[in-house]
Order: structure tokens, then sequence, then C-alpha cells
């Protein structure tokens, strides 16, 4: 799995190519009504069948790269250590640890070691920015009732 890190945001020739790219893939998409495509690669007239899911996320990252969006691919289904999941969520491994053992985020042991779903690590950092989003509403609003915005 790539490191995040050495995640690089597409280069402006990248940006302009992928945006044609991406512009003739979606009008041909929209055209298209089979549940597989076939695509020629033209240096070696080979021909290939792609589910069309397949390239419909082609697609899709290639309007990311065309907006200059770093992209990286992982597999839903993927679990991951506590490791990389605490540095997907941006903590520290021994609060990622103490976050499965109060069972904020669901894992699984393998020997000794625990593993979990990348899914479970998203829907974790998903709800930890609503709750982050509510306390600045909150703290707002508390601010408002005390004064401190009037003049």
């Amino acid at each position: 799995m790539e490191n995040f890190e050495n995640i690089k945001r597409p280069s402006k020739s990248d940006q302009q190519l992928a945006t044609k790219s991406y512009q003739t893939i979606h009008s041909v998409m929209e055209r298209i009504t089979t549940s597989n495509i076939e695509i020629e690669i033209e240096e070696s007239n080979e021909k290939i069948v792609l589910p069309k899911m397949a390239v419909e996320l082609l697609g899709q990252i290639l309007k990311s790269m065309s907006e200059g969006i770093p992209i990286s691919i992982v597999p839903i289904a993927t679990e991951v250590t506590t490791q990389k999941a605490a540095e997907i969520i941006g903590c520290s491994r021994p609060h990622l640890v103490k976050l499965l053992e109060t069972g904020e985020i669901e894992f699984v042991k393998v020997g000794k070691h625990r593993r979990i779903n990348i899914d479970d690590i998203y829907k974790y950092k998903v709800k930890m920015k609503e709750v982050q989003k509510q306390r600045i509403i909150d703290i707002m609003n508390f601010d408002e009732e005390i004064g401190l915005y009037d003049t």
C-alpha cells in the first residue's frame, strides 16, 4: 500500500492531459450501455476489455488529477496495522490503541497484532470531523451568548 507521505500532486502537464482524457471518457461513458468496454491501445494494437465500473473509476481519477488533487487507491476491505491507521487518522499509535480497546473503532487480532479495516478508520475519521464541527459551533454560540461578538 502506498505510503501517504509519498503521494505527489499531478504536474501541470499531467493535469492538462488528465483534463482532455477525462472529457473524452466522460462523453463516451454517457453513450455506453454495455457492462464491459473494449479499449484499444494504439501503440501495440492490443485490445483489452474492462468492466464499465473500472472505466468510470478511471474517469474519477482523471477528474481529480485534472484539478491537481493527489490520488491514492485503497481497496475498501483492506486491513491495516495500528501504525498505518494512526497515520490515516492523524494521531499517535498509543492513542489509536486506546480507541481500539475502548471499542471506538472495531478491530481483529491476528496473533498478537491488531488489524483494522480501513473502512472503519475512515468512518471514525468522518465521525470525528462532525464532532469537531459541532464543538466549534457550540463555542461560537457560547461566545455570542456571553457577548464576545458585540461591539
